[in-house]
């Protein structure tokens, strides 16, 4: 299955939700990055902000599980829409 770019950041938006519910991983991404509570809030609308956000989701699976099993996808849809959003592109190094 291939997640389209639309479908990325749909993915983004319910990750960015799923981590503003998450007591213990939000201040955890907010120190990592350096971004605001509002930083956070407006970039609900910022595909490239959203991409951050399933990057850092897909740093521990255990977070991947959890986020897909809350919302309903398979395991491997975050990678693939991480791939789809500003920032995602496999970089080849040859």
């Amino acid at each position: 299955m291939s997640v389209s770019r639309e479908a990325a950041e749909t993915i983004g938006v319910q990750a960015m939700g799923w981590l503003a519910g998450n007591d213990e991983l939000l201040p955890v991404f907010l120190g990592s990055t350096g971004a605001s509570e509002a930083d956070f809030r407006a970039g609900l609308t910022d595909a490239a902000f959203q991409g951050s956000v399933l990057e850092f989701l897909l740093m521990d699976d255990r977070w991947v599980v959890s986020f897909c099993d809350d919302v309903g996808l398979a395991y491997d849809v975050p990678v693939q829409a991480r791939a789809m959003l500003p920032g995602g592109e496999q970089v080849h190094w040859t």
